[in-house]
């Protein structure tokens, strides 16, 4: 485990105490909470009554251990505020516990508050750069590249589950070169910087540890930085755009803003780019900062107070003949297409939370017969320039958010390796898309099975 025991120049825990440092005063509490039949806020008081009487003692024993459990577990629970009081606690007494700073910048961010999640995340990997997940059972260790700086990484939770996988969490672009040779112990490398905006500053660093990988550990590696790297948005026309029944809106990237109007018009002209366009941040997903202009006024003002890169997309009105539009999505392991979902909404702007799946039993009947049968739903000459996209991708876990146009074509929306595939509530509304879930996670199994096997 990589850290930095001499933690004197991070940034100091918050000042505000929901709990005491009086072990009598938390022995006091317990016999509260267990007087109002909360038996798990009793045992966390006395554990942190016993933690408090090592540190007091002076003991050469004492650890922030048991009570940052404690605080994990209420953050796992989701009581987000009970779990920040507890970890306030844990870095009163340990300031160098690097997972209850990791995870207050989650509570953070979570509850809105920008500026301490950067100052938590910050202070996090400034400690430590290796987090080693490990249970009983299993049977592969996996490291797995994170950029911390910056959303950004293939949500892999659902894809490397811990019962069978030892999660070895490596924020590289905190990390050192000489720390590369420091790593624990590791059966494959997975490439979880999945957003190529996010992945491109740390081009130099990757291939730093890409050199050593094949010159040292030489392990098998999932999603290498140059397949990520051909999936920016800009990148995409090119990469797809002469595939067979393939359709990809134009797209541009422009670091700043025009100097002028005239200048713009010019890039727009050069581009091929006309209105109405699509203007988004680079390195969001999820319909994040995305703006539909309409008109040139309304595209220089985005220009002029946007800040950092910007992508400009054609837009284009793809609503289905019942005035809806659909917004599908495939999975591709090994570059095998696998059903994800089907998003129905009256907007142009598709996400599945926003479309009100739930609340109408014929959307969710349609997304049904596409996840059993993606061939029917889509047509054959849709599926098949579906496969011939992940061929073309060449990733090894990817996606792609599309459409199917009234000729049977296929209209590109994105295609990456940060798609989102994640299991439902078995008890709720979405629970048939669990089973398409683990045929998902089920061949990325099989893959890693093959690769290692290798």
């Amino acid at each position: 485990m990589t850290r930095d025991t001499d933690h004197s120049a991070a940034p100091s825990a918050d000042t505000t105490r929901t709990f005491p440092l009086d072990p009598a005063q938390h022995r006091a509490l317990a016999d509260a909470r267990r007087a109002a039949s909360d038996e798990l806020g009793a045992v966390a008081h006395l554990i942190a009554a016993h933690t408090l009487d090592a540190y007091a003692s002076g003991s050469a024993e004492a650890s922030a251990s048991n009570l940052c459990d404690v605080a994990t577990g209420y953050f796992m629970k989701g009581d987000h505020d009970i779990a920040a009081s507890w970890y306030q606690l844990v870095l009163t007494l340990d300031p160098n516990v690097a997972i209850a700073c990791q995870n207050l910048a989650a509570i953070h961010a979570g509850a809105g508050r920008t500026a301490k999640a950067d100052t938590y995340r910050e202070r996090a990997y400034r400690i430590q750069r290796v987090f080693v997940e490990q249970a009983p059972g299993q049977a592969r260790r996996v490291l797995v590249l994170c950029a911390a700086r910056a959303s950004g990484n293939v949500p892999f939770e659902a894809l490397l589950p811990g019962a069978i996988n030892c999660r070895i969490k490596y924020a590289i672009d905190y990390a050192a070169g000489a720390e590369d040779t420091q790593l624990p112990p590791f059966d494959l490398v997975f490439n979880a910087i999945g957003e190529p905006d996010v992945a491109a500053p740390l081009a130099g660093r990757l291939a730093r540890f890409m050199s050593h990988l094949a010159t040292y550990d030489k392990r098998p590696l999932l999603n290498p930085p140059a397949a990520i790297e051909r999936t920016a948005r800009d990148r995409i026309p090119q990469l797809l755009g002469d595939l067979h029944d393939v359709q990809v809106a134009q797209c541009i990237r422009i670091d700043s803003a025009p100097s002028s109007p005239a200048a713009l018009a010019g890039l727009l002209h050069d581009s091929g780019l006309a209105l109405p366009l699509l203007v988004r941040p680079a390195a969001t997903h999820g319909g994040e900062g995305l703006v539909h202009c309409e008109s040139v006024t309304a595209l220089e003002t985005r220009l002029r107070e946007s800040q950092g890169p910007q992508y400009l997309t054609a837009f284009r009105d793809y609503r289905s003949a019942d005035g809806y539009y659909r917004k599908y999505r495939m999975i591709f392991v090994d570059r095998e297409p696998f059903p994800y979902h089907l998003a129905i909404s009256p907007h142009w702007m598709v996400h599945y939370f926003s479309a009100e799946m739930e609340g109408h039993a014929w959307k969710l009947d349609e997304e049904r017969r596409f996840l059993q049968d993606p061939a029917t739903a889509l047509g054959e000459r849709a599926l098949q320039a579906i496969i011939a996209i992940g061929r073309r991708l060449d990733l090894d876990y990817g996606g792609i958010d599309f459409t199917v146009l009234p000729d049977g074509q296929v209209f590109v929306f994105e295609a990456n390796a940060t798609m989102l595939a994640h299991y439902e509530r078995s008890s709720g509304t979405m629970a048939h898309k669990n089973p398409f879930v683990q045929h998902i996670v089920d061949a990325f199994e099989r893959l890693m099975q093959r690769r290692t096997a290798a």
